[in-house]
């Protein structure tokens, strides 16, 4: 097949940059236009969920798909963890949540050829910027919530925030009937994606399920008068079921089922994974990298005695961040251990000097290897102390310079290191 897509970049690489930005977005247009056109539109012929937001949106997509496997449907989904069709799935080895626009055609083209009924997206600002999300039309969109992220990349928090109501107009332009938009009205920000021009307009927020109670491990709360148990830990996951339940609401499913789905459910790995090979204290690996979903993490553990492994991302991303996830780690953890995650083409000793920049206690050493780093925190842990590794969740590697990458696990290299630390084999 001839590939479009491989010579409009090597055309990228040859244009003089001034050119090339004068003609990016009929570019980004037209690969999209081509993709689609190459797969015949496989989106009209499957209802496609999209979900868009800073924080929660594969949790979301995954309780989503959960419930509707419960209630008999087949389906495809595609997040930043994993592409799933049907029983068949495989790990996002990309480091990019959203693909490039002839992948995504490629995997609806094929939902629709395995007679999927419902197909599953995460959709980022990074993809509307590049227009990834064209020709795809979607018949719902969950809006999780906004907080500060990309900026570099989108020069303010509010070209962020209209890059991800362009998806909401993808909604409102779809030519899909039924058209809903479902939004978290805790959110300061979801009158803007509540007011386009949609047939159904669908709230949520968290007094819907109040009084809720957090326990150890799980949660128990109620949703439109079902008592429902979950294993999952933190406000914010109840975000995540909450919406996710109330997607499935709105396509007739019934409470019971909702429920089974939800109680059922272990969990996505990579966010609050637990590592457990019977040692007498926790450790959760879990892909918080942004300011407040370190916080919330940190939050779900506050009545333990922590030690933190964390660093930043490089590559020029969010370099305002890293000293306030320095400042966070300060105020919740009891032992913090600063190490490499992606330095790109940076130098990741002075990434890791920017996060020691908000630490004021001294309670902090940097280990730059990370597998030294996870190792070394699991030997200071005593009974009842949490282990809390961050920043990469289920990523496949550690990307360093020039394009070099790594392959890694966070949640492997940790179980390995745990069982060397109580003496099992590997």
């Amino acid at each position: 097949m001839f590939d479009i897509d491989k010579y409009l970049r090597i055309g990228r690489k040859i244009i003089p940059i001034r050119i090339f930005k004068a003609t990016q977005p009929t570019y980004h247009f037209l690969l999209a236009f081509s993709a689609a056109l190459v797969y015949r539109f496989p989106s009209r012929k499957i209802f496609v969920l999209g979900v868009t937001g800073t924080k929660g949106k594969t949790s979301t997509l995954e309780v989503a798909n959960a419930i509707l496997e419960k209630a008999g449907y087949k389906t495809a989904l595609a997040s930043t963890l994993r592409f799933k069709v049907g029983d068949e799935s495989e790990n996002n080895l990309f480091k990019m949540t959203m693909p490039g626009r002839f992948f995504v055609q490629k995997f609806l083209r094929r939902a629709v050829r395995e007679k999927c009924q419902y197909a599953l997206l995460e959709i980022t600002s990074e993809g509307a910027k590049q227009f990834r999300h064209k020709f795809i039309a979607l018949d719902a969109l969950i809006f999780t919530n906004l907080a500060k992220e990309h900026i570099e990349s989108h020069g303010s928090f509010e070209a962020y925030r209209d890059a991800k109501l362009k998806i909401a107009k993808a909604l409102e332009s779809s030519r899909k009937k039924r058209r809903i938009i479902i939004a978290n009205t805790d959110d300061e920000n979801a009158n803007r994606f509540l007011n386009i021009n949609v047939p159904e307009k669908i709230e949520f927020g968290i007094k819907e399920v109040e009084p809720f109670i957090l326990k150890k491990k799980g949660m128990d709360f109620t949703f439109k008068g079902e008592k429902i148990s979950t294993y999952l830990s933190g406000v914010f996951n109840l975000y995540n079921i909450l919406a996710a339940a109330t997607f499935a609401f709105s396509q007739s499913i019934g409470l019971e089922t909702i429920r089974r789905a939800v109680e059922e459910f272990k969990g996505t790995p990579g966010r609050m994974e637990e590592v457990d090979e019977g040692q007498d204290f926790t450790i959760v690996v879990d892909y918080a990298h942004t300011t407040d979903s370190l916080e919330k993490v940190y939050e779900v553990f506050q009545n333990s005695s922590k030690i933190c492994v964390l660093g930043s991302t490089g590559g020029g991303r969010d370099k305002w961040k890293r000293p306030e996830l320095g400042r966070i780690a300060d105020t919740y953890c009891h032992h913090i251990i600063l190490t490499n995650e992606d330095p790109y083409d940076e130098d990741p000793q002075g990434i890791v000097e920017d996060v020691s920049g908000g630490i004021k206690r001294p309670i902090y050493e940097v280990i730059m290897d990370r597998r030294e780093a996870i190792r070394k925190a699991l030997s200071l842990a005593k009974t009842g102390d949490t282990v809390i590794i961050t920043g990469k969740g289920t990523d496949p590697y550690i990307m360093g310079p020039n394009g070099t990458k790594l392959e890694w696990s966070d949640s492997k290299i940790t179980r390995e290191e745990l069982r060397t630390l109580l003496g099992k084999s590997i």
